[in-house]
């Protein structure tokens, strides 16, 4: 084997380990998978699954399997000082992604699903008991990484020396594999302790997280499925240390939302969080990924799914230059799309924590009365339920090639009509799993022009072509392309500005380029030039 055929190592078995070890080994790609504890995780962490996330676990055919876990949500509802309702935020769109907005979770649970997926897949050997204990070599462009791995808290003398294309660090926030590199993260770490306990016998049967912004007692209530209910109470100075809490504690703070009992606690723990983000995500052919990369507070819900959007990004590139597509400069590109993004949704979930579950009366008292007023207004409105205040992910570095509105961007996954059934199915289904190249109303001598370019006809990486019809008009296949029809008018409505232009769209779902077809040399010229 040469370095890039060597498997790919992934270092931790939580959601996002598991996550892009299926997306690897969907693509074919072989993985080894270590995780130092002997099973899944049982603690209180992550809650919340977004659209985009179940897009990406749709890529590794696992969308549907998930969804019998999660609750579809509708988003978060706030409450005022005095617990009156402020607004609901349901996003921008219903099922943009072709998913609900935000969905409740148990994370024991949809660990052992993504964990027995991966077991199906003949590419992934899976480790548990067991841990990286050693970096030899970091690896370059030119050679592989060279680690130690050890059955969990045997002696070093019974660790074994492997080899591996690519290592990937989804190890969590005390990241070994961060630590053996000299990774420092930068930013702040809180200290306010908050409890979260996992209950069940609940009577909660909303579909919505609910943030009560208490200055006496900033709460979070998280209902789930079968009576399954998450509650996270901010303690007070002197009230809680980190660690475990007595169930009095427990019972008291529950109280006024429910009777409980302490056969009703499943889980419960004390918890303070950071926000930081690592100082490189990248040292030769190890590179981090999730809470290893980027830490963040739990108000937003983002702390999983920015894991996920970085197991999305670094699947692909890794498929590409493990099937010897694409150079491993192409993992250069890896930082420069998730880190914007990353670093602004911490900024984010840190400013959202200060003004939603601020303890100071005055702050409460003059965040009540500002939300109210921007109620009053459609603008304002708009921008709270839509939740457009939270940071959009957009690339503007990386494997993007120029400042249409729409490069950068996430395409949406609407429905579509595709012959000769024409049974409404979802667009990913129709992109495929690598790049495709989407003609919006592009005649045909636009096509001829794109298709007698040596770029575009000798690009090394699976290119599917797709022809998308506006106006109500019939989809044909041809020969060469696939067509689309607009199932319900929010293609078109995402699409519209692109009209008459070609849009190239990366295995991730996110849009490289939108060219006129004067720009189809030049961007040819530019895609050869990243995967290079």
């Amino acid at each position: 084997m040469t370095q890039d055929h060597l498997p790919v190592l992934v270092v931790g078995g939580g959601p996002v380990g598991l996550t892009v070890a299926n997306l690897l080994g969907a693509a074919g790609v072989p993985v080894t998978l270590v995780e130092r504890n002997p099973s899944t995780s049982d603690e209180a962490k992550a809650i919340s699954l977004d659209d985009e996330s179940l897009r990406t676990l749709q890529r590794a055919g696992l969308a549907d399997a998930v969804l019998d876990i999660v609750v579809p949500g509708t988003g978060t509802r706030y409450y005022d000082r005095k617990g009156r309702p402020l607004f609901h935020a349901r996003g921008p769109q219903p099922y943009r992604n072709g998913y609900p907005f935000k969905n409740q979770f148990a994370q024991p649970e949809l660990e052992r699903v993504l964990l027995d997926a991966l077991k199906s897949r003949p590419e992934v050997d899976v480790r548990f008991g067991t841990e990286l204990v050693a970096v030899l070599d970091r690896g370059s462009d030119e050679s592989a990484a060279v680690v130690e791995l050890c059955p969990t808290g045997q002696p070093a003398a019974a660790a074994e020396t492997r080899r591996f294309s690519w290592v990937l660090a989804c190890d969590g926030g005390r990241s070994t594999v961060r630590e053996l590199l000299g990774i420092d993260m930068t930013g702040t770490s809180h200290h306010e302790v908050w409890l979260v306990a996992d209950t069940t016998g609940d009577d909660h049967d909303q579909r919505y997280g609910m943030h009560h912004g208490r200055p006496d007692r900033p709460t979070v209530i998280v209902p789930g499925r079968n009576g399954r209910c998450r509650y996270e109470f901010r303690l007070q100075p002197g009230e809680g240390q980190k660690g475990p809490t007595d169930f009095e504690t427990i019972r008291r703070l529950v109280v006024p939302y429910r009777q409980i009992t302490e056969q009703q606690v499943e889980r419960s723990t004390n918890y303070t969080f950071n926000a930081v983000v690592a100082d490189r995500w990248r040292d030769g052919r190890c590179l981090l990924l999730g809470d290893a990369a980027h830490m963040m507070p739990p108000f937003a819900g983002q702390g999983l799914n920015s894991g996920v959007r970085d197991a999305a990004n670094i699947a692909w590139k890794i498929n590409e230059v493990w099937q010897q597509r694409a150079s491993a400069h192409l993992l250069d590109t890896y930082e420069q799309e998730r880190l914007p993004h990353a670093t602004a949704m911490v900024k984010y979930s840190a400013q959202l924590g200060d003004v939603v579950m601020t303890t100071n009366r005055r702050r409460a008292l003059i965040r009540d009365l500002a939300v109210r007023a921007m109620l009053t207004v459609p603008a304002g409105r708009r921008y709270l339920t839509q939740m457009r205040f939270r940071p959009a992910a957009r690339q503007r570095q990386g494997c993007v090639f120029d400042t249409h509105q729409l490069t950068g961007t996430l395409l949406p996954q609407p429905r579509v009509l595709q012959p000769p059934r024409l049974r409404p199915v979802p667009l990913d289904d129709v992109l495929g799993p690598g790049f495709a190249v989407i003609g919006v109303q592009v005649p045909a001598a636009a096509w001829k022009a794109f298709d007698t370019s040596a770029w575009w006809r000798e690009l090394p990486v699976p290119l599917r072509r797709i022809d998308v019809l506006f106006d109500d008009r019939l989809p044909r296949d041809t020969a060469d392309r696939l067509a689309v029809a607009d199932a319900d008018g929010t293609l078109e409505q995402a699409l519209h500005s692109a009209r008459g232009r070609f849009v190239l769209v990366k295995p991730d779902r996110y849009v490289a380029a939108v060219m006129s077809p004067a720009d189809v040399e030049k961007t040819g010229a530019d895609i050869w030039e990243v995967l290079a």
